[in-house]
């Protein structure tokens, strides 16, 4: 164990009948200190021989620009961080980058000849450049100084807000990896993708185990069930409400407020001063950042944003990687198209970008978040990073750019755990996924038509309406995006309009390889026998089709029956006939079905697609060639790294409520101490 550094202490009463814990200030050293100046210089020459606008008189005038704007960030920081901005992220970003040319621009002209900048244009492409050039000498030289700087920074802030919690009572950091498989997960822990997670199971400090999603397996249901307690009547990521003729997505502010409303009893996992941060619900937190159910909250002036956005290195520093990320999706990109890589997935249009903002912005804002909210003592963090899920479903589950970016995460979680020494409190550090993804050519590209042209082609005189697409992160980018919106919308908002379905159409959902076909004509949902005998073409199409795994559907003489091409699983006797075509999937696959099948929102058909296990492929309804939703494959199979000290039940963790109850236990021992103390 020499060397490593420990998140945790391994047991949640570490300091109940010890010393008081004593946070530790974050300590700039001398040696840190010069390396820093000597890579900012570097990096300042380096936009000097870029740009002609910008002349820098030698190494010592580097030297002597480098110190003077160092000086003003500091002074300028806690300045910026009290002013309130109405639509804070995309205004605080330009407020803050100009501000950065303008600490060159001033400097300029305080250390008189060794810097020339021709116009203040010029500065604020100096400030880009010279913050890029320095990020990459970082990175060439294995150096990083910025956590210790940022934690001076974030530390004054906490002191200064007049609430931070010094206790010796031990908060919780909840870290989710969306969409990162339990397997997947293994793999690179053993292949070295995972170094931070490593060092923690080699240290002997946490604990892997795998957990069990329901059906269905997107984050939506899992978080409900994990921050709420309880997913119920989430039957996918998107569905339909046949009583009022709706669509409900699980990315959609409106519905996902509406989703933790119906289930949100009071004793949400945040409850009690618990933030969180980037999730779709709230869990009752008392903060939030980029939480899709508050979204009118994140209009406000979020001080939150304010502490991020005020550092200047933050902001520079986070538009330098954006455009690094850009560039890394291009290559990835061009590499697979030149190597022929199949599966192979859409990776054009406004994609590079929004992998960009997820993989950077949204990453450092969410951990900046984190670490701040650590230094504060708030006593439960759940928090999303979305970077790993949204390259995978493009790129796939374990290429080269979907593991470098499972890499940066991980270091992320070794900025987490160093930030933990200097808390008001100690902390444990629990990192867990919401489910994990299988990959596989889509259902499109292997048959050159889609699940609603199947439909289309066997269903009688019904127009057939498709929502079929979609990403469920692009939201969390909207969610920035709706930040630079004029303040003046908070006085009179628009409500987003529901979707209103055609009570004559038939509608096809997609939520990975789990298809849903509601049939509008009636606004129950329809019995097998209500289907074949007015769509008689329609159940054989989709039971029989290569690609298709199982259809469920409720007999109304033998409730709900899996069929499959050649044979039945009817779940409520427990019976099959011929072949059963729920055997490759979970042995828990029944059980999740007949949950599902009594939703009151459920499909009159769910469509899952097929799962070869030779290949460990399956294939989505969507044009994702990584994907979750459904069964088969390891997307339902995701992880939670616990601190040893933490309690895990005997018996399989089956369902994100059975998960709620681990982690609310976890905090109800760390806030109370083990039962008979």
């Amino acid at each position: 164990m020499s060397g490593v550094e420990s998140p945790t202490k391994g047991s949640p009463d570490a300091t109940a009948g010890g010393a008081a814990w004593v946070a530790r200030r974050p300590e700039l050293r001398l040696r840190g200190l010069l390396v820093g100046w000597t890579l900012a210089a570097a990096g300042l020459l380096t936009a000097a021989l870029l740009l002609p606008g910008l002349r820098v008189d030698g190494v010592l005038g580097a030297f002597g620009v480098v110190a003077v704007i160092g000086i003003l960030n500091a002074l300028a920081v806690p300045v910026v961080a009290q002013i309130r901005l109405p639509f804070t992220i995309l205004t605080g970003f330009l407020v803050v980058l100009f501000l950065d040319a303008a600490v060159l621009w001033i400097a300029a002209g305080v250390v008189g000849n060794s810097i020339v900048v021709d116009t203040f244009g010029w500065a604020l492409a100096a400030a880009l450049a010279a913050a890029a050039a320095t990020l990459v000498f970082q990175i060439a030289l294995g150096v990083n100084n910025d956590d210790t700087y940022s934690l001076r920074v974030i530390e004054r802030m906490a002191r200064r807000s007049g609430k931070q919690v010094h206790t010796d009572k031990p908060g919780i950091v909840f870290v989710e990896i969306d969409g990162l498989a339990y397997p997947v997960l293994q793999r690179a822990l053993r292949d070295g993708h995972a170094p931070e997670m490593a060092r923690w199971l080699a240290a002997g400090t946490h604990q892997l185990v795998e957990w069990e999603t329901d059906l269905s397996s997107q984050t939506g249901a899992s978080q409900a069930g994990i921050l709420l307690g309880s997913n119920d009547d989430i039957p996918a990521f998107r569905w339909v409400e046949k009583e009022t003729g709706t669509l409900m997505t699980c990315s959609a502010p409106g519905d996902c407020k509406e989703i933790e409303r119906r289930h949100a009893n009071g004793s949400g996992l945040l409850a009690d001063g618990g933030t969180s941060r980037g999730n779709l619900l709230s869990g009752d937190a008392e903060e939030v950042i980029l939480t899709v159910s508050r979204i009118k909250a994140e209009r406000k002036a979020n001080p939150g944003y304010r502490a991020f956005l005020s550092n200047g290195h933050n902001v520079t520093r986070a538009v330098a990687l954006f455009f690094g990320e850009i560039v890394i999706e291009l290559w990835a990109a061009a590499r697979q198209r030149r190597r022929d890589v199949q599966p192979r997935g859409h990776r054009g249009g406004t994609y590079p970008f929004l992998r960009a903002a997820m993989c950077v912005f949204l990453r450092d804002l969410i951990v900046f978040s984190v670490i701040s909210d650590m230094l504060r003592g708030r006593p439960a963090v759940y928090a999303t990073l979305s970077g790993y899920d949204e390259v995978a479903h493009h790129s796939g589950l374990e290429r080269h750019d979907t593991l470098e970016t499972l890499r940066k995460l991980d270091k992320q979680l070794g900025r987490i755990a160093r930030a933990r020494r200097h808390a008001p409190r100690p902390y444990e550090i629990v990192v867990l996924s919401d489910h994990g993804q299988t990959q596989g050519a889509t259902f499109k590209q292997r048959n050159g038509y889609a699940l609603d042209d199947l439909v289309r082609r066997s269903i009688e005189a019904r127009p057939v309406q498709s929502l079929l697409g979609g990403d469920e992160n692009d939201t969390a980018v909207g969610l920035a995006l709706e930040e630079a919106r004029d303040a003046r919308a908070e006085a009179a908002p628009t409500k987003r309009a529901k979707k209103r379905l055609d009570d004559q159409a038939v509608v096809v959902l997609g939520s990975g390889n789990l298809g849903l076909i509601y049939l509008m004509e009636e606004r129950h949902r329809l019995t097998l026998e209500e289907i074949e005998a007015r769509h008689p073409r329609l159940v054989p199409s989709l039971r029989e089709h290569r690609h298709v795994g199982f259809v469920l559907v409720n007999s109304s003489d033998r409730g709900p029956v899996a069929l499959g091409a050649t044979g039945a699983h009817y779940l409520r006797e427990n019976r099959v006939e011929g072949e059963d075509p729920l055997s490759g999937f979970s042995e828990n696959a029944a059980r999740h079905l007949v949950r599902t099948s009594g939703f009151e929102h459920a499909a009159d058909l769910f469509v899952n697609s097929f799962y070869d296990q030779q290949v460990d492929e399956a294939c989505a309804f969507e044009e994702l060639i990584s994907f979750h939703g459904g069964m088969g494959g390891s997307q339902t199979r995701p992880f939670i790294l616990a601190p040893i000290g933490l309690p895990l039940p005997e018996q399989s963790i089956v369902g994100a409520a059975s998960v709620h109850a681990v982690l609310s236990g976890w905090r109800a021992l760390l806030n109370h101490g083990p039962p008979g103390r």
